[in-house]
């Protein structure tokens, strides 16, 4: 402790007139007691105001230069000393040293300003200001062939120091970008991938670098794919592979990097790993069958790479896939269900799995996850169905495989992404299914359950699905019994409402459904019809000028089917219906026109 006290004062009063030898012998001493106790050390530099004698001593022509910057490096990995660093002024003499050629100086530098940076928004600002992460950037350039031990230490420093300075950091992230690093650091990666010190910087660096939108666009210009696939390859530790894992899931997102890594062969890694860690009940192989099944659905989430792992339904991939839905792994059926679900985005692929028996597959998964069910598997499930019942010629062979009746045994589920998907299933099966409409429309447990959902304020898709099912329902069956048990139910209000909908298809719908209403069982709705205000709606949708021509066209369509009723044509006459009516003979759309002009007719007749 005398020693640190002695060599601190010496520190002081020597810099004006020292000599090399006393100086270094100061520096040495400081050097053992922060290696000693670093934590005390620091505290008693800080009060001893040596930091701010540090700054004059960092000039290149010194040969103690490289000891302040390693005594400063060593201070600055306690957070408290790293603000008092940046205050005494020693970011713009250390930003000056990366520019010397000496190894050692370079090192320390690069360490001093790495450790400052770390967690320090004062010490970025400050190295931002200097400049120093250009200079960084083209040391990392030159050096970057270089293999011998001393400069893969030097990338190393440097790599870190980067990543220190930019980490959490968009603006300083992007800066980095915009100076060409990615580039830099791939190559980085190939050359050195048998320096595990500097891989892992380097795939840390990545890490950092790869949530940002604008890298995606730089790295896909590079060869990440091929290095990150190769080094995967080689990794057996756990933890090597999860550092990977966390490097490609963001790049992953980009359209381009999923065809490269397909390309490169992530895929039979991946499936590799999930034949691996399946059975295994190991906290770090259930995590990593996760990574790897969460990953293989990512990259089928972009059109040409699932379509390239499909291979018209023979490929490897795409068997392997299907074999994980009656695994007994939960992780693996909700990503087996996730992988059909994105396999099923075009018609052929659809159209191909139907006739291949994945509807039966799909049904014994929702079958084993009805009571108490996993909510995601269900979800998945049911999001497949979805997907594949939107080629027609799916629809009826689904049916007939008992999908409709499999999916109404969730109608009791209170989770509403399991609501959602079920809805959006049955509707697309009676897509212009007249008798499954029908057979549906009569069920009074489901049109009961609708009519509920219809009212589900806090969940916007729930509500807008069941309008969606109540209007399909009656369209697709053109049924009076349909349309009765709606009426029973408590529907008719929703429909109205929904014909308000900012959504124009769904106003669409409503008004076609409604009119189907009106001619079909018009006696049975009125009172209905009479209390939701119908026709005053009808008159605000045909005076709107935003309303969209298709809604001019059914709202004069309805219009006309409802006088048939007594009640509801007085009100009609109530109001000045005429009027507007007569203004739309001479709007730009015919078909519009040529209704208005009928139905001026009609309301003439009435009146």
């Amino acid at each position: 402790a005398d020693n640190l006290s002695d060599a601190l004062k010496k520190l002081k009063i020597t810099t004006t007139d020292s000599t090399a030898d006393s100086l270094e012998g100061c520096l040495d001493c400081l050097l053992q007691a922060l290696a000693q106790n670093n934590m005390e050390t620091s505290e008693k530099i800080q009060k001893s105001g040596v930091l701010q004698v540090f700054a004059s001593l960092l000039t290149p022509q010194s040969s103690c230069t490289a000891k302040v910057a390693n005594v400063i490096a060593e201070v600055a990995r306690n957070e408290f000393m790293r603000n008092p660093c940046v205050d005494a002024g020693l970011i713009p003499p250390l930003v000056q040293l990366l520019n010397c050629k000496d190894q050692e100086v370079l090192l320390q530098t690069g360490r001093a300003l790495g450790n400052i940076c770390y967690d320090s928004h004062e010490g970025r600002n400050a190295v931002d200001r200097a400049g120093g992460a250009h200079i960084v950037v083209d040391h990392l350039r030159s050096l970057c062939s270089k293999t011998d031990p001393a400069s893969e230490k030097l990338l190393t420093v440097f790599c870190g120091m980067l990543m220190n300075y930019s980490n959490e950091n968009d603006t300083l992230q992007s800066q980095l970008i915009n100076m060409g690093v990615i580039p830099t650091l791939v190559k980085l990666l190939g050359i050195h991938c048998q320096n595990a010190a500097l891989t892992e910087m380097c795939l840390v660096a990545f890490g950092n670098l790869a949530e940002l939108e604008s890298s995606k666009e730089q790295f896909a210009y590079t060869n990440i794919a091929e290095e990150l696939v190769k080094l995967f390859k080689k990794q057996i530790e756990h933890d090597k592979k999860e550092m990977i894992f966390e490097v490609l899931a963001p790049l992953a997102e980009n359209d381009v990097i999923k065809l490269q890594l397909v390309e490169a062969g992530l895929v039979e890694c991946l499936l590799e790993i999930v034949q691996k860690t399946v059975d295994s009940d190991k906290e770090e192989d259930i995590a990593e069958l996760k990574t790897a099944s969460d990953l293989m659905v990512l990259l089928l989430l972009g059109d040409e790479s699932m379509q390239k792992l499909f291979e018209g339904g023979k490929g490897s991939v795409f068997q392997r896939v299907l074999s994980w839905i009656p695994s007994n792994s939960h992780q693996l059926q909700l990503a087996g269900a996730l992988a059909i679900a994105n396999f099923a985005r075009n018609d052929g692929n659809c159209i191909h799995m139907v006739d291949n028996g994945i509807v039966q597959k799909l049904m014994d998964l929702l079958d084993r996850h009805v009571e108490d069910g996993n909510v995601t598997v269900q979800h998945a499930a049911l999001s497949a169905l979805r997907n594949l019942a939107i080629p027609v010629v799916n629809k009826a062979k689904m049916l007939s495989a008992g999908v409709a009746e499999a999916v109404l045994k969730f109608l009791r589920s209170e989770m509403p992404p399991v609501q959602f998907k079920l809805l959006g299933t049955l509707r697309m099966l009676i897509d212009a299914q007249a008798e499954a409409a029908e057979q549906l429309g009569k069920n009074v447990k489901l049109v009961e359950r609708l009519v509920e959902w219809c009212e589900a304020k806090d969940h916007a898709g729930v509500m807008g699905e069941s309008n969606r099912l109540l209007s399909a329902l009656i369209r697709h069956s053109k049924s009076k019994d349909v349309i009765r048990t709606i009426v029973q139910s408590g529907g008719i209000k929703h429909l109205v409402t929904m014909a308000t909908s900012e959504h124009v298809i769904m106003q669409n719908e409503a008004l076609v459904a409604l009119a189907l209403i009106a001619a079909l069982e018009l006696v049975t709705a009125e009172k209905d019809l009479e209390n939701a205000q119908l026709v005053q709606i009808l008159h605000r949708l045909l005076s709107d000028d935003r309303s969209a021509p298709e809604i001019k066209y059914n709202s004069m369509v309805l219009i006309c089917a409802l006088i048939g009723s007594e009640p509801l044509q007085k009100e009609v006459q109530s109001m000045a219906f005429l009027e507007v009516v007569s203004k739309l003979r001479s709007h730009e759309n015919k078909t519009v026109a040529q209704q208005a002009s009928l139905t001026e007719q009609r309301l003439a007749v009435e009146s």
